[in-house]
Parts: C-alpha cells; structure tokens; sequence
C-alpha cells in the first residue's frame, strides 16, 4: 500500500514539476501532510524514504508541509484549511477522519488518502471503481473481512461462544466494522460484547 501511495504521489509531483517549468523552472512541488499525531516510524516517514529513493527529496527538490491533530480529530478541519491557504500541490493523509477534513477543505487540490476502511460510505468517494472529484488513495476494505476474522476465529476455537470486540465509535470505520461484526456473529452463533 505505501508503495502505491509513493507512486501516487510521484505521478502528482511530475504533472506538478512539468506543469511548473512551464510557467516558472524555480518552483519547488510542495505535499500537505494531515495526521492525528506524528509517530516514530509511521508510513510518514517511509514515504519520505521511498521519495527520496524515486529522487525527490526534501528541502531539495520538493517540500513537505506537516500538521499534526495530537489526536484531537476536532482540529482536522483548521489543520486542512491552513494546508490549502498554503497552495500545496497534492495533499496526503493517512486516514478517514484526515482525509474527510480535507475534502472539505478543498475540491481542486489533489489529495491521496493511505488507508481509509471504507471510502464509499465514509462518503470519500463515489465508488471505487470511479472515485471521482480530487480525492483517490488505497482502502484495506476491513468492515468486508469483519465477519471472515470471526469465522476463523470460531474454526480455531472449537467452543467459542462470546467475543470481545474493540473498536472506537467515533471512527466510521470502525462502527463499520462493529456493524459488520454483528451481523456475521449472528450468523455465526456468537455473542459479542462491545468494549468501545
């Protein structure tokens, strides 16, 4: 996945390098990057790496503008409009509660989300075949392997007959999830126990 988002952004950095030579040859691309916290060795950083290996790197040839929530998903929305006053080339983040105050925030700057569950009905995208608009990225489609998790988990627990299942009801992804759950539980003779 970070693999396809380096190559996501590589693709936006050459339209934006072309597109720039031909109005001014001294204009550096800029990425906005939106995250709830900065963490050691985050996707972040091999990002950077993976760059820098395709030959852009920072404070050279490109630059990076970072911002940071410190996990408080209210702040989003301030962070993604200061990004877009900053006319930054592509925008960049990491997941659903990011990459929804940036859409908000603008509709003409590229931005690549990094892992969202479920991008359709967080209300990213159209569809996943056809995102449209400004926004693409990559989906781990978790809430779809819910119910697959528990199944496995029953054939390796012969007996099993309650599970606890942790997830976070502010995140749509993970209600998603909690959703999805449910439903193959039942399916599935188990009792579930939220612990959110």
């Amino acid at each position: 996945m970070t693999k396809g988002v380096v190559w996501l952004l590589a693709t936006f950095l050459l339209t934006t390098v072309s597109s720039a030579e031909a109005q001014q040859p001294a204009k550096t691309p800029k990425i906005g990057w939106l995250s709830a916290r900065r963490a050691l060795n985050s996707g972040q950083e091999v990002i950077v790496r993976m760059l820098r290996d395709l030959g852009y790197v920072e404070g050279k040839n490109i630059a990076f503008e970072y911002r940071y929530a410190d996990d408080k998903l209210d702040r989003f929305p301030a962070l993604a409009d200061e990004l877009v006053r900053l006319k930054v080339d592509v925008l960049l983040t990491p997941g659903t509660p990011g990459a929804l105050a940036l859409k908000n925030a603008t509709k003409t700057i590229p931005i690549v989300f990094a892992d969202v569950t479920d991008p359709v009905a967080a209300g990213l995208v159209e569809s996943l075949a056809r995102p449209g608009g400004n926004i693409t990225g990559f989906t781990s489609i978790e809430a779809v392997l819910a119910g697959k998790r528990l199944e496995l988990l029953k054939e390796a627990v012969s007996n099993l007959s309650r599970v606890a299942v942790l997830w976070d009801p502010q995140s749509p992804s993970s209600a998603q999830e909690w959703k999805e759950s449910q439903m193959a539980a039942q399916n599935l003779g188990l009792q579930l126990h939220s612990m959110a």
